[in-house]
């Protein structure tokens, strides 16, 4: 191994008490492979095996903890059914040598009518999202409010039941949390709803409902992650000042990190371009020093993720694309090789086991990945 990367594989301890081999993980990404019934497909096992026992976690795709929360062959983490096929899972990643960590959410007004069988999105209030075809959401009910709070916490719980190391809560990239969170989304004038302190109280509701199942039904240390997207471009929109505010309520619940979500882990504020800072450096600032933040986002090569720790300060890194194109990057790295895979090549695919849905995604979006045919 190069001395330089050296401290990419230092072992990270928790606060929960669980150990990473290493300071590098898999961020979830979706693979839209799952049965129409939230059931791991084959094709799932495998394109995780491929990738894990280099990373010292797997963070899994997005889970839906309702069934009216869904998008099209997302996984489900919504009924005691569904305990089975999770645990299948679970053991898939650790016996590479990961730790495994379900992300669970529910989709809220991203959703559509075609993936939620005819049923109408349900969101904070009756506003669309900023894109082309973009439903109007129902809104959701207190009793109904209440009611996702609550399946939050049984999905743990069932994450627990697995054999999962952790849960991270899907509170980013624009899906149900983060839309109770943004006052684009959420013009409530009740509890959940109006001021900034209202808007957070949804995320809040959720991050202690999780924490009571993990207090009550988890046996061993229990990784407990939050995912946070610190911007928002809609006016009005989610500023990075509205997301300290909401990570300084949310650490007296012994959260072991938040990952934060964006598109350049170097990247500066999307609403003030006059502020040249690095949001994730701001975040780490105000609140890393209590909670470790996980930083994502265009890390390409392992020289990016030491910057990342040493000029932002950040303790985790997580890799998305990367390892979609080059699976054995970290061991790679780890073994001092330097032929880094950059690009997928049309034969490359056998190799890689890419779920057939995810690889359309992939070739579909000039730019999201340099796929040569």
């Amino acid at each position: 191994m190069d001395p330089k990367y050296e401290q990419l594989f230092e072992p990270f301890t928790f606060k929960s008490g669980v150990t990473l081999d290493n300071r590098l993980l898999m961020a979830p990404m979706t693979t839209s492979a799952s049965f129409e019934n939230g059931m791991f497909t084959t094709d799932e096992h495998m394109y995780y095996e491929r990738r894990g026992g280099g990373v010292g976690a797997m963070i899994t795709a997005c889970a839906h903890v309702q069934e009216n929360g869904k998008f099209a062959s997302s996984p489900s983490v919504s009924a005691d059914n569904r305990v089975e096929s999770l645990a299948k899972l679970a053991q898939t990643i650790q016996a590479t040598g990961s730790k495994a960590i379900l992300q669970i959410f529910h989709v809220g007004r991203m959703g559509s009518r075609r993936s939620l069988r005819g049923e109408r999105p349900v969101s904070a209030s009756e506003v669309p999202a900023l894109r082309e075809d973009a439903e109007i959401p129902r809104a959701l009910t207190d009793e109904e409010i209440e009611e996702l709070v609550h399946s939050f916490g049984e999905a743990t719980r069932r994450a627990i039941e697995a054999g999962f190391d952790g849960v991270e809560l899907h509170g980013a990239n624009t899906y149900l949390i983060q839309q109770f969170f943004s006052p684009h989304s959420n013009v409530r004038t009740d509890y959940w709803g109006g001021s900034l302190e209202k808007r957070m109280n949804f995320p809040i509701e959720v991050v202690n409902a999780a924490k009571q199942a993990i207090d009550k039904y988890a046996t061993k240390p229990f990784i407990f992650g939050y995912r946070v997207s610190p911007e928002e471009i809609e006016e009005p929109g989610i500023t990075i000042q509205d997301t300290i505010a909401l990570l300084e309520e949310l650490k007296i619940y012994d959260l072991d990190y938040f990952h934060v979500s964006l598109g350049n882990i170097f990247g500066s504020s999307l609403r003030n371009e006059m502020d040249k800072e690095p949001v994730l450096k701001q975040l780490q600032e105000a609140v890393g020093e209590e909670v470790p933040l996980i930083g994502v986002g265009n890390v390409i090569t392992p020289q990016d993720a030491v910057d990342a720790m040493d000029e932002l300060g950040v303790p985790l890194i997580a890799l998305g694309r990367e390892l979609i194109v080059e699976p054995d990057w970290v061991d790679k790295v780890k073994a001092g090789e330097e032929d880094l895979r950059k690009v997928i090549e049309a034969d490359d695919r056998e190799d890689l086991l890419i779920p057939d849905a995810m690889w359309e995604y992939v070739r579909s979006r000039p730019g999201w990945l340099p796929i040569v045919d």
